[in-house]
């Protein structure tokens, strides 16, 4: 109920489809430098979303990343974490050890809000990430209701370059849902929405999905900060898991593993 509240408040600003700021590809080292942090989460049946470093050995992405196209929970060792992915070199590239998601999400949840506020999910590192390759980025400490904000992602038919839309908004938010007039399509789920004050850039949400409202399309996000300060606490308390056995094969033996399949063309 609350969200159709807010959508209907939305309607109000009469505002273009999409923001009038045009995506830059990434293509340049000098353009994509700043950025590093940013990169690609790639699932091993073929999907991908888009994902940030925000500690040496914590990434944070969409929670619905983590799952294949039928809404079951994808094993850590199916995500590769590519920090920088650009033409098919990378900054960085580590396996993922551990996924910690809010207990409130469900995949299909038919509260649309609940799902949107909730869908988060921070990833821990198999390896860390030396601070001097890549600065991760931190997070705004107060949610953004409103205010100019800048987007880094990947997407469906510009999947080999990280995107920059420099300039555009949060149109308002209510009980930890954002809504935005970004420019963002499949697999630039997990995004992440960039507040600039002077020299400081902070993550101020990341994009979950975008739906249609009153024939408008608009991105969604969430509020951050008491979400990831949860999901940090939660995964010092369930324990990251030993890594992964890496199992011989003799003569007369071959490995087999289940099948996992997910939406191709990103998430």
């Amino acid at each position: 109920m609350y969200l159709r509240s807010l959508l209907a408040l939305i309607l109000l600003w009469a505002a273009p489809a999409w923001s009038e700021s045009a995506l830059i590809g990434l293509k340049r080292i000098e353009q994509a430098s700043p950025w590093k942090a940013v990169g690609r989460l790639d699932m091993s049946g073929g999907g991908y979303c888009t994902a940030t470093l925000i500690a040496p050995d914590l990434v944070l992405t969409a929670a619905h990343c983590t799952f294949d196209a039928q809404g079951v929970r994808l094993p850590p060792q199916d995500l590769v974490f590519r920090a920088g992915f650009r033409e098919g070199r990378v900054e960085a590239e580590r396996k993922v050890l551990q996924i910690t998601r809010p207990d409130a999400y469900h995949y299909k949840d038919k509260d649309l809000a609940v799902r949107i506020a909730h869908d988060v999910a921070l990833l821990r590192l198999h390896t860390p990430v030396a601070t001097h390759i890549i600065s991760p980025f931190v997070l705004e400490p107060e949610m953004l209701s409103r205010g100019v904000v800048s987007v880094v992602s990947y997407g469906r038919g510009r999947d080999s370059l990280p995107s920059l839309q420099q300039t555009c908004a949060v149109l308002d938010s209510f009980q930890g849902v954002m809504v935005m007039d970004c420019n963002t399509t499949f697999g630039s789920s997990g995004a992440p929405v960039f507040r600039r004050e002077g020299t400081q850039i902070r993550i101020a949400s990341i994009i979950s999905g975008f739906a249609e409202i009153g024939g408008v399309r608009r991105t969604t996000g969430m509020a951050l900060p008491a979400l990831v300060r949860d999901l940090k606490a939660q995964m010092i308390a369930e324990g990251a898991p030993p890594p992964p056995r890496l199992n011989r094969l003799t003569v007369g033996t071959r490995a087999t593993t289940g099948a996992k399949f997910v939406r191709p063309g990103g998430s």
